[in-house]
């Protein structure tokens, strides 16, 4: 197969036996990019300026369910490696008044305060209008999101096998 008919960003890297992958690829590091500049934007409309990404990742995962949560917990759930990148955005959240933290045994967990919870409820607010709106007004597509979700997190566990074995090379 050609790599001049796929749209890739490192034609050296397609592979006569799968191209899509380095498609695939491609249309990965492209939507991530989008989605983290979403996600600050998105933060910023609700009307916090200063968060990046992954803080914005991070105060949504500490949210959720309304429980609290241990750090290897948050990163085992969102499949961070780095646990100082983490534990350094959980502590400028808890700085910033968004994120709380209390010490049980030897652990720290993590929950949102109030004012987190009303951020986060926020951000839900411009999501709606501002994404969800716009995805409906194209057509919605839902049951094809959830089958691409589904998809990603089956090729995350394949990179992290792949991780594994190129880091035992």
């Amino acid at each position: 197969m050609s790599s001049q008919r796929n749209i890739v960003s490192s034609s050296h890297l397609v592979s006569e036996r799968c191209a899509e992958l380095s498609e695939f690829e491609f249309g990965l590091i492209v939507a991530n990019n989008a989605f983290n500049r979403w996600m600050i934007r998105c933060m910023a409309a609700a009307g916090e300026t200063d968060m990046t990404a992954m803080e914005v990742s991070l105060l949504h995962h500490v949210n959720h369910r309304g429980r609290s949560k241990k750090l290897a917990d948050i990163c085992f759930v969102l499949n961070i490696e780095d646990t100082h990148v983490v534990s350094y955005a959980l502590k400028k959240l808890v700085k910033m008044g968004y994120v709380g933290s209390e010490k049980v045994g030897k652990e720290a967990l993590f929950a949102t305060t109030p004012a987190g919870v009303e951020l986060c409820q926020r951000y839900r607010d411009v999501r709606e209008q501002c994404l969800i709106n716009a995805l409906i007004d194209n057509g919605g597509q839902q049951a094809d999101i959830g089958d691409n979700a589904q998809l990603l997190r089956m090729l995350a566990g394949l990179y992290d096998q792949a991780s594994r074995d190129a880091a035992s090379m």
